[in-house]
């Protein structure tokens, strides 16, 4: 009885191990195969432990070179691993650049700066493209693609500017409408939720621009009125036009903020700028979108989302706001 088969009734006996051990085994492989089946089946490309994401983008000095790492940095954050980023220069051959890609299985491309953009439109078809890095783009050109903009998002920009002036009703504007026009759109429903009437002056040379804001400054009241300064070569030329603006401002106490944090420290009251990381984060998830259904899903100019904030502490005591009560400023100026 104690070499006796532990079986109950009716269960076939194997007179032997091997025999015993084939039976038991071969049904269990077959569950394990067919888990394994499904799974790569079901997985998106990019969980398969190939990224098959490259970053292209200008190899230039400082301050860009860091800006770029801090982007490729939220890309791979993203993703979960390393990405192959492959650096542009002037004597950067196109067909050794999207050889390598290919050989790499590149399914997407994340193009940084204009150069980045301009080189990958020269790429395999069959390669994905999202754009980061740049101001704006032509319409026909960001037609294809999703761009995500260094503009500040006018929704953003406004809500910040409501909690610092509960009392503002009006923002004035002056912008190129060959390079803001997009933004213009986006930033006159942002007013509309935030209860604002957004004046906007198209201007496309330095002299109309001036005289632009002459009118702005013979208008605006202060205790009502702000000016936003976007980012625009066109109507915030920096030789000419910022000092103008910041000397009137100062004058007739009026609030200027920006899109460009460069004139926080200079003496506009606040502006919001790129939180690096966080846009390459961004960028890595619509590249992850297109790897998983195949095509780019959202295209054209996007605004920037990710952002972190700076102000002047000096210009809003002149102002008679106290911001040290708002959260959230990521950088005061002057500098304590």
């Amino acid at each position: 009885m104690a070499n006796a088969p532990i079986f109950s009734p009716g269960m076939p006996v194997f007179t032997g191990h091997a025999e015993f051990k084939c039976r038991l085994v071969a049904p269990l492989l077959g569950v394990v195969l067919l888990f394994f089946t499904a799974l790569v089946v079901t997985s998106p490309a990019w969980a398969e432990g190939e990224v098959m994401i490259a970053v292209i983008y200008p190899d230039i000095g400082e301050p860009y070179r860091e800006i770029f790492a801090k982007i490729i940095e939220g890309i791979e954050d993203k993703v979960g691993s390393r990405v192959a980023n492959y650096p542009l220069r002037s004597d950067t051959d196109i067909g050794v650049l999207k050889a390598s890609l290919l050989r790499q299985n590149t399914k997407v491309v994340i193009a940084l700066g204009r150069q980045g953009m301009k080189t990958a439109t020269a790429l395999n078809n069959d390669i994905g493209v999202v754009v980061g890095g740049v101001l704006t783009v032509p319409e026909n050109e960001a037609r294809g693609q999703p761009v995500i903009s260094l503009s500040p998002d006018p929704a953003l920009l406004f809500a910040r500017m409501k909690a610092l002036m509960p009392a503002a009703k009006r923002v004035f504007v002056v912008y190129d409408p060959g390079f803001n026009g997009w933004l213009i759109k986006l930033a006159k429903e942002a007013a509309r939720v935030q209860g604002l009437e957004l004046v906007a002056y198209e201007a496309q040379d330095l002299r109309s621009a001036v005289r632009f804001y002459q009118e702005i400054f013979s208008a605006a009241e202060g205790h009502s009125d702000v000016l936003w300064l976007p980012q625009d070569s066109t109507t915030v030329e920096e030789s000419s036009i910022l000092p103008l603006v910041l000397q009137e401002s100062w004058n007739q106490g009026i609030a200027v903020f920006s899109s460009n944090s460069g004139h926080v420290r200079r003496g506009v009251l606040f502006s919001l700028y790129p939180d690096n990381v966080a846009l390459g984060r961004s960028l890595a998830g619509l590249a992850q979108g297109i790897l998983i259904s195949g095509e780019n899903g959202r295209r054209g100019m996007m605004p920037l989302r990710d952002v972190q904030s700076a102000v002047n502490l000096r210009t809003a005591k002149h102002l008679g706001l106290n911001p040290g009560r708002q959260q959230g400023f990521d950088t005061t100026f002057p500098e304590q």
